[in-house]
């Protein structure tokens, strides 16, 4: 009966195996380029170290005992194992090894979300084993991700600057406030100056926005009645023709080639807000972070 499994066994269970596959001894010559007196021996061999019989062979033919059926089950269930040991071995001995979790904000700019996948693409090119998962996050969420280490990395728009983080900028959107077609102000948008808008009602965003002060001449629109944190949601309360809204320039553009959104006055109602990267500080960083960090910033900047 085998007690332990040596490398003679493991041959000998791959020659079995390849007997079953080709569908007899005579037939696994070819695959396995040995004499079938050679193979019978084998096989004989693996029987006596298991102490039953696997398969009936002679003139009747090739077929499985019962207990030959189960061992080829537990044979193929083993092989498989052992590959996949061998190519975790492999891996582990790869410069980076780990998982790396990234977040971003929604609807990006698609030149953005381009050297996202450039770097992405660039960091698949180094000697990794790397694991990636990538979650679309409001940017408050982002910031409280990486902060308790549910992700590595965050893109978006973060107003704190928290002292365990780091902040690099990455790239700036144009913000434009809008109005929807069915808005009382929609036949006059282009034109229009801050008294127009005093008293029409404005959807803002949840979190603070300091780029916008001073636009239109508020730090807020006197009338804000909805408050959203993600941009689909910001269309969705101007669409409706009950409120006015700064959107990216590059995400209302559709909308307003099809007739829907209209921008307000862009010289007197737009700003620039910059996206940051975040990440906890380098001393804090594995090399599998770190090797990412530099090329997306190696990307951005050969964007520039």
């Amino acid at each position: 009966m085998l007690q332990q499994l040596s490398d003679l066994d493991l041959r000998l269970i791959r020659v079995f195996l390849s007997v079953l596959d080709a569908g007899g001894i005579s037939a696994a010559q070819t695959a396995l380029n040995v004499s079938q007196s050679t193979i019978s021996t084998q096989v004989a061999t693996l029987e006596t170290r298991l102490g039953f019989r696997l398969c009936e062979r002679g003139r009747a033919g090739f077929r499985l005992t019962p207990r030959g059926e189960q061992f080829a089950q537990s044979s193929r269930r083993l092989l498989e194992n052992i590959d996949h040991f061998c190519l975790d071995a492999r891996q582990i001995g790869r410069k980076l090894v780990g998982q790396l979790h990234l977040g971003l904000i929604g609807h990006a700019a698609m030149s953005a979300n381009a050297r996202l996948s450039q770097a992405i693409a660039r960091f698949r090119a180094r000697d990794e084993a790397v694991t990636l998962s990538l979650a679309v996050l409001a940017p408050g969420q982002l910031e409280e991700e990486v902060i308790n280490g549910r992700l590595d990395l965050g893109i978006g728009y973060f107003w704190h600057r928290l002292p365990n983080l780091e902040y690099l900028p990455l790239y700036t959107e144009h913000q434009v406030a809008y109005c929807a077609a069915a808005h009382p102000l929609f036949s006059r948008a282009g034109k229009l100056e801050p008294a127009d808008l005093a008293q029409h009602d404005w959807v803002w965003r949840s979190y603070p926005l300091p780029e916008a002060e001073g636009k239109g001449g508020m730090s807020a629109p006197a009338r804000v009645t909805a408050l959203a944190d993600n941009m689909e949601a910001v269309a969705v309360l101007i669409l409706s023709g009950q409120h006015l809204g700064f959107l990216p320039q590059h995400f209302a553009a559709p909308l307003v080639q099809q007739g829907l959104l209209a921008a307000l006055n862009p010289a007197q109602f737009s700003y620039e807000v910059t996206l940051h990267m975040v990440a906890r500080r380098q001393s804090s960083r594995g090399e599998v972070l770190q090797a990412f960090q530099d090329d997306l910033v190696a990307v951005h900047r050969e964007g520039t």
